[in-house]
């Protein structure tokens, strides 16, 4: 039997387009028969890498502006609440991604994911808060307080640190990124779908 094929879903909770990857993607993954590995990062350092103090969303305003009218559609279209945008934009997410990458192989990663992204986008809530975190975790059925204390320990920020240099060094530069199994990368959401069918085998135009 062979094995299904993967792909990778590198998200930042601070990122609207990952929002909108991370509610649809696991309905379409499963028609197209691919797994879906959830990595978590923070996409601030990268930024940072570039020059960029803010999010280009905010750096050049007519980018931004078209993005929330953008926002608005797509989760119209996807069937899913009003984007609410949370102040400040973007949000400090490393209470969030810290606590992820502690369950990154935990049955509540998902769950988990989906939650922050909408008390942030759905709800306009801050993420940026401990309490936020603990709150978001205790509703999963969690010890929230004990969660992210382990969360905010040496190990698992090396472990985050470590996840960072990783997305650097395969070439994500935003978020979402899609990397399939043999490395091919697709950037935002609306490449979700030829990720999809890249992973599943369908090599349309690859001219290597």
């Amino acid at each position: 039997m062979a094995r299904q094929p993967t792909l990778e879903f590198w998200y930042e909770f601070a990122s609207t387009y990952s929002y909108l990857a991370a509610a649809r993607i696991e309905g379409l993954a499963a028609t197209a028969g691919v797994a879906v590995r959830w990595r978590p990062f923070l996409l601030g350092p990268i930024f940072a890498s570039q020059g960029w103090t803010s999010s280009p969303f905010n750096l050049y305003p007519a980018k931004g502006r078209n993005m929330w009218r953008d926002m608005e559609r797509e989760a119209a279209r996807c069937g899913l609440p009003p984007v609410r945008r949370p102040d400040p934009f973007p949000q400090n997410s490393l209470s969030a991604t810290r606590a992820a990458i502690l369950g990154q192989d935990q049955d509540w990663l998902v769950p988990f994911s989906k939650a922050v992204f909408e008390s942030c986008f759905a709800h306009g809530r801050s993420i940026a808060e401990p309490a936020a975190v603990v709150e978001i975790l205790n509703g999963l059925g969690l010890d929230g307080t004990q969660q992210l204390k382990a969360a905010a320990s040496e190990a698992n920020k090396t472990k985050l640190r470590v996840v960072g240099e990783e997305a650097r060094s395969r070439g994500i530069y935003g978020a979402p990124t899609f990397l399939t199994d043999d490395g091919e990368l697709f950037w935002g959401n609306d490449r979700l779908e030829q990720a999809l069918a890249w992973a599943a085998g369908e090599r349309p135009g690859d001219m290597r």
